[in-house]
């Protein structure tokens, strides 16, 4: 029997109004006094109320961080870390979408003082400890609830991963209610970004790839692929709404202990350069990255294919995983995503600085289940443009 380690965070709350329950458990994970890290529009939509309204009723003292930016820099981190160490805080709150709860993440460590954000880059470099942290989520998506992963970038377009169990937080409170406002192409990118992590973990090479993980990513599978469209276009079905959250929670905790592979690193430079949301950018990659794989891996897709597709009529595992690529590429057109590089800005004199620049993404490269090169790399954005 394989050996394998399966790590998630330890107290999680999911159900429509849940987040009434912040407070109470506030005061048990964290104390009575917290700093939120959010960011303007998490503010601006009075979501934020709902959080602040059970923080008060619990007599919990807060202060709010909300200059959060999509793709935060390191600018961004430090900022709230200034902040949370001024004011001397007992613990973080990250609410928001990834980007939030990523700058949480970090600054939990950070408000520590004990080492620096340049110390802790790549995989398990925190040392030390860190303050006590929830986690929020208000997309479907990002699964950060759940991962021991922070992305920040640094310098103009390059993103870092910060990697480490440490950064997992004490809780999560899933309140599918939170969810409802966002808008259509949100929806959207946000739930083919859950879909890859799902599928990418299923499909990692990672020598942890383990029967949790990939029992989680069916799972999530299953939810997301009957459920995208609708939360897409009837975005205040709540049920729809709720399965996209769980099965984007579900993949996150199948990601997380069964790591990512290309298509997250081919879409991070697309991402750092071109400013396209990450959803976006693993949606327009996603299609021409299974393809390269299936040449030589078509089981592993073929397995998961039925979990989205449940009616798919291909007789081989060659021809289930072809159909299953199609299908995708279906799927996110009629959620109304673009559906090439050309679409959002890209050009073909950007090709070879994108296939350089993706592959500086070793820890993900790494658990492709095809070896992929800097020339592959090319050839498949080429194929998306």
């Amino acid at each position: 029997m394989q050996h394998f380690e399966f790590n998630t965070t330890p107290l999680i709350k999911f159900g429509s109004g849940c987040l009434e329950q912040l407070g109470n458990i506030t005061l048990k994970k964290i104390g009575n006094k917290i700093l939120i890290i959010t960011d303007k529009g998490i503010i601006e939509t009075g979501i934020i109320e709902k959080a602040l309204r059970s923080l008060k009723e619990a007599n919990v003292d807060y202060t709010i961080f909300s200059d959060v930016q999509a793709d935060p820099p390191e600018s961004n981190i430090l900022e709230s870390t200034n902040l949370s160490i001024e004011k001397s805080v007992d613990g973080i709150i990250g609410i928001g979408g990834g980007s939030s709860l990523d700058v949480a993440k970090v600054t939990a460590v950070l408000s520590k003082q004990q080492e620096k954000l340049n110390e802790i880059y790549g995989i398990d470099n925190i040392k030390g400890h860190r303050l006590p942290l929830i986690l929020i989520p208000t997309t479907a998506g990002t699964g950060s609830e759940v991962t021991p992963v922070s992305i920040v970038t640094t310098g103009k377009s390059e993103k870092m991963g910060v990697v480490s169990n440490k950064i997992i937080p004490d809780a999560a409170i899933l309140d599918p209610e939170l969810t409802m406002g966002l808008p259509p192409h949100i929806t959207a990118a946000t739930g083919i970004d859950a879909m890859v992590h799902a599928i990418e973990a299923y499909t990692s090479k990672s020598q942890n790839n383990n029967p949790i993980s990939r029992s989680l990513a069916k799972k999530a599978l299953r939810l997301m692929g009957k459920s995208i469209e609708t939360a897409v276009h009837s975005g205040s079905n709540i049920e729809a709404r709720s399965n996209m959250l769980l099965g984007s929670m579900f993949a996150g905790q199948a990601f997380a202990n069964s790591p990512v592979a290309a298509v997250h690193a081919l879409a991070y430079p697309i991402g750092g350069h071109f400013k396209v949301p990450h959803g976006l950018s693993n949606a327009l990659v996603l299609p021409h990255v299974l393809k390269f794989n299936a040449v030589t891996s078509p089981h592993i897709y073929s397995e998961i294919a039925y979990c989205v597709f449940p009616n798919l009529k291909g007789n081989s595992s060659q021809e289930i995983a072809q159909e299953f690529v199609e299908k995708l590429s279906e799927l996110s057109k009629r959620c109304g995503l673009q559906q090439k590089l050309s679409e959002v800005g890209i050009k073909s004199n950007s090709l070879n600085m994108l296939a350089r620049e993706a592959m500086n993404q070793t820890r993900l490269l790494v658990n492709n289940p095809r070896d992929l090169n800097e020339k592959d790399a090319f050839h498949i954005y080429k194929a998306a443009l």
